[in-house]
């Protein structure tokens, strides 16, 4: 008998891995946080935790696949699977199995996976019991043929002492850690594909961000900016009980300050001031870190060197999660979550880059050749900052 039309297994990964309570605070997290998601979604669906799993049962079985699309896009999660809940018997199963197979597709090949926890007196069957059975049954119904080396389609079988599941997909989710494990970060948002990425992957690893664009006045634009609101309306579709208002602070004037005084190294003077701008922000909102777009040789400015030399200006750690990435790769990601945008619009830093850049330069050549006030100044931006909401970011 089956215990509701709609159920759907989540599983998490890395969380299994930590101390007892490190796992218990986390798979917590994880439950509210998939909440969070299927009401942002409009989708009822009652939460169950069991073993290793969590459970969502809806009483509408429309609502199964946004359910599984809702969990898919939660971090912590590594695959969720829509299931059949049956009875924990050879015949509840080998039905649910046969059900499963009403829409096999013609000339596939198949497989039947069983995995069985609980006593033998609960459960006088093993797991490959399941698989020659379930696979008997299957194959009477659809007449495809075995096979268990790659078969086209695998019937899964998840049997518990109080349940069992079939299911025919495992679909993946980010993976990661539950948003809000790892403390807070603030994420430099240039407007272009890097940063949205880079912000991505620090939420993948638990972190609540902090987004601030730095406005380069005549040197970005309102393109710029019109993308950097648009990727944190994409970023809060993962985050909805976030607040990831955008910071921006309005840096035209030493922008134009370092086009006239600064010459090679004046491109890397720029990430200096973004950064202390990001560190600025930090102290002001709890945040540990600051994290930027940057890949290691991408740009001039990225070189390992001169990475260097643009850290120096901050005490916080600054993290890259794009570090060793192709950029192709960075832009196939960006499609894939969503914050792609045409990537032909030159981004501002870009524009502030000298015709022969410095590639390897020291922190104290760099200081040297800024000017004198150029950090003081970088704390007058503060007191300027405009702060747009979520919701006027979708607007």
């Amino acid at each position: 008998m089956e215990h509701g039309p709609g159920t759907v297994l989540v599983r998490y990964g890395e969380i299994g891995t930590k101390s007892s309570k490190v796992r218990s605070d986390m798979e917590r997290l994880l439950r509210e946080n998939l909440e969070s998601m299927l009401a942002a979604r409009d989708v009822e669906a009652a939460i169950d935790h069991e073993w290793s799993r969590i459970l969502l049962r809806t009483d509408d079985a429309d609502n199964t696949d946004a359910a599984v699309a809702a969990a898919c896009d939660t971090f912590g999660v590594v695959s969720a699977s829509p299931a059949r809940s049956v009875d924990p018997t050879r015949e509840a199963i080998c039905e649910a199995l046969v059900a499963a197979a009403a829409d096999h597709p013609d000339g596939a090949t198949f497989g039947v996976r069983a995995t069985r926890a609980g006593s033998s007196e609960r459960h006088p069957f093993s797991s490959r019991d399941l698989e020659i059975d379930g696979g008997s049954a299957v194959e009477a119904e659809t007449g495809a043929t075995v096979d268990l080396d790659d078969p086209d389609r695998t019937y899964y079988v998840e049997c518990r002492a109080q349940e069992a599941f079939v299911f025919t997909e495992k679909r993946p989710g980010p993976g990661g850690l539950p948003l809000g494990t790892q403390g807070r970060a603030v994420v430099l948002l240039s407007g272009g594909l890097d940063s949205p990425v880079a912000a991505w992957e620090m939420m993948k690893r638990g972190c609540r961000i902090v987004p601030v664009y730095v406005d380069l006045g005549p040197y970005g634009g309102v393109d710029h900016q019109a993308r950097a609101l648009s990727t944190v309306g994409e970023l809060t579709c993962y985050a909805p009980d976030d607040d990831l208002s955008l910071r921006i602070v309005p840096a035209g004037p030493l922008v134009e300050t370092l086009m006239a005084e600064v010459g090679s190294t004046r491109m890397l003077s720029l990430r200096r001031v973004m950064l202390r701008i990001g560190e600025a922000v930090a102290r002001d909102v709890g945040a540990h870190s600051v994290v930027t777009g940057e890949s290691l040789g991408q740009k001039s400015s990225q070189t390992g060197g001169n990475l260097a030399a643009t850290d120096a200006a901050t005490s916080l750690p600054v993290h890259r999660p794009l570090l060793t990435r192709d950029k192709t790769d960075i832009v196939d990601q960006a499609r894939a979550i969503g914050t792609f945008d045409d990537s032909t619009i030159t981004v501002g830093c870009e524009q502030v880059a000298p015709s022969h850049p410095e590639t390897n330069a020291t922190p104290a050549e760099v200081a040297a050749a800024e000017p004198d006030d150029l950090f003081d100044r970088v704390e007058t931006l503060l007191d300027r900052v405009e702060v747009v909401t979520p919701e006027e970011t979708r607007s």
